[in-house]
């Protein structure tokens, strides 16, 4: 296939890393370990970065695999990445350009009619009203109050976990330790009083209960409590029925643009823009980075130290210390060697929750599809291009429907789609009067009952089934497709390098968040292993273009380091 990528040049082999002993290595070039690495340099430490795939960015990249445009080939908003790491790293000076979208998001009905939503408070209004007086009053509210519990999440986002110690060490390590979980848990209570008993119960009921009950106790609209509950099923593989969903609404809406709280934004230059700037920031301070380089195993010594890593064309390079990016089920299950770790350890991490039913489908199109509900006027890009565009989800038992046929082993039958259309607001991706679009697609299994993600027949069938779904809303979509680059969660798993295809490394469970994530007694980025420190979206505090696992493991590594 012609290809064209983008990622930093280096002049580094692997070979050559061996020639020295580093302070620090870094296993996997994602928008995480390339953070952790910068944090890393600019303490004074050396450090290098080994990247399996020819380009850095992980599930961040912009890949050219249909001359002419450019795709975000996994991860394709942002909002998530930490406005601290956006600063500490100087990652607008690096060439990060934020395309904010307004409105936000489209959803098109059946029956004529849609709903925009945005940062207009009026316009929200206005279009809210046209399903539901109470709910145009009560979304406000909703909004004002997730604002707040993002607020109360924050300190928690960028914290490391206030973990157990760990290990021996030394009278000073263990009364440091002890006064940074007073610190961490006395600035808890302080936010808990501040919020009140009743925000805290209101908190708690957002977290342990369904999606798909908190949005019936604000909203009345079935159109409005889809649209908002796509979020709470992004990436999962749980209905917005499941107890607990509804905190993985509430992780979708913590991000900002600019400091403005919940607003997604465009790349320019796509995804991977966000992991070269950051990968800049890290070679600027020192670091090494280093693709088609692929870690086999980690050097291990007196049965539980990690002393470097063996590439697979078996180079073998020393370090200090191991930081991985790669997902707790890669790192653990094969790149530590066997009998290593404790029983308990390896059995919790093998049986973590690494099921995905998530499918990305790239296109490129010759022209914008026309929705039948909204002759909006517009010769070209409308406000109905601009966002996320909901298609498949005008109900909750839509996507509930769509989530119990993967369930039982087949792909949905009417998928729920999430589509954006980056090119509208940048024209750095696609050539003129052409557009990229970005399908987000659930549910899918990993293993289908019904054939095999192999089977280049079956792919394409149901890629069909979905372009013939946006049909129903925008008659004509499908003539429109030039090409398309298609990643079912094997896809996903092999190329990028997610475990059972899960974008956020494990799911995002009450019963795998914080002091549980990983695993239980491992949450502060240290592992069994003395020397081995998790960084990416398998650690605290989860999946997402943040950057907050990796900056968080590289202040521990710092700490322990240098003390």
């Amino acid at each position: 296939m012609w290809r064209r990528t983008f990622c930093s040049s280096t002049t580094t082999t692997a070979a050559t890393l061996a020639n020295k002993k580093w302070d620090a290595l870094v296993i996997g070039g994602g928008h995480n370990g390339l953070t952790a690495a910068a944090y890393l340099a600019q303490s004074g430490l050396s450090v290098a970065v080994l990247e399996r795939r020819h380009l850095i960015g992980g599930a961040a990249v912009t890949e050219e695999l249909i001359p002419g445009f450019k795709f975000s080939r996994c991860s394709y908003l942002q909002s998530l990445l930490r406005p601290s790491i956006i600063r500490d790293l100087e990652l607008h000076r690096h060439g990060l350009k934020l395309l904010k979208r307004n409105p936000s998001s489209f959803t098109p009905c059946l029956d004529g009619r849609y709903l925009l939503l945005g940062s207009d408070a009026e316009m929200n209004r206005l279009e809210i009203s046209k399903f539901s007086e109470r709910d145009a009053d009560a979304y406000p509210r909703y909004e004002n109050q997730l604002e707040k519990f993002c607020r109360f999440m924050d300190p928690l986002i960028d914290s490391s976990p206030p973990e157990a110690h760990q290990g021996v060490s030394s009278f000073n390590s263990r009364l440091k330790h002890k006064l940074q979980k007073s610190e961490f848990w006395a600035h808890c209570l302080h936010q808990s009083v501040s919020m009140g008993q009743q925000g805290l119960v209101d908190f708690m009921d957002l977290l342990l209960s369904p999606a798909s009950k908190v949005l019936n106790n604000w909203f009345e609209s079935e159109v409005l409590k889809a649209t908002l509950a796509t979020d709470a099923v992004i990436g999962t593989t749980t209905s917005a029925h499941s107890p607990g969903s509804g905190y993985v609404l509430l992780h979708h809406v913590m991000g900002e643009t600019d400091g403005h709280r919940g607003i997604w934004s465009y790349v320019e230059g796509g995804m991977g823009s966000v992991s070269l700037a950051i990968g800049k920031a890290a070679k600027e301070a020192g670091a090494t980075i280093v693709t088609d380089a692929e870690v086999s195993k980690m050097m291990i010594e007196d049965s539980d130290r990690v002393t470097g890593v063996i590439l697979a064309d078996g180079t073998k390079i020393p370090s200090s210390v191991v930081l991985s990016n790669a997902t707790a089920y890669k790192t653990f299950m094969e790149l530590v060697p066997e009998n290593v770790l404790p029983e308990d350890f390896s059995r919790a991490i093998k049986h973590s929750d690494y099921s995905s039913a998530t499918t990305k489908i790239n296109l490129a199109v010759d022209k914008l599809p026309q929705f039948r509900c909204c002759n909006i006027g517009y010769p070209e890009a409308g406000p109905q291009h601009m966002g996320t565009i909901h298609i498949g989800s005008e109900t909750i038992e839509e996507i509930e429907t769509a989530c119990q046929e993967a369930r039982n082993g087949l792909p949905s039958r009417r998928p729920v789609i999430e589509m954006t259309i980056p090119s509208v607001l940048d024209k750095t991706i696609s050539p003129p009067g052409k557009h990229v679009i970005n399908l987000f697609v659930q549910f899918t299994p990993y293993k289908p009952n019904d054939g095999s993600w192999e089977d280049t027949a079956y792919r394409e069938s149901f890629a069909q089934r979905c372009f013939n779904l946006i049909d129903e809303y925008a008659p004509g979509f499908s003539s429109s497709v030039i090409g398309y680059d298609m990643l079912a969660p094997p896809d996903l798993e092999r190329i990028i390098g997610l475990t059972g295809g899960n974008i956020f490394h494990g799911a995002m469970g009450l019963d795998s968040l914080f002091l549980m994530r990983p695993v239980k007694g491992w949450s502060n980025y240290r592992t069994p292993l003395r020397g081995l420190y998790l960084c990416g979206s398998g650690a605290h505090p989860g999946g997402g273009v943040m950057g907050a696992p990796g900056r968080n493991a590289a202040r521990v590594v710092i700490d322990d380091i240098k003390g």
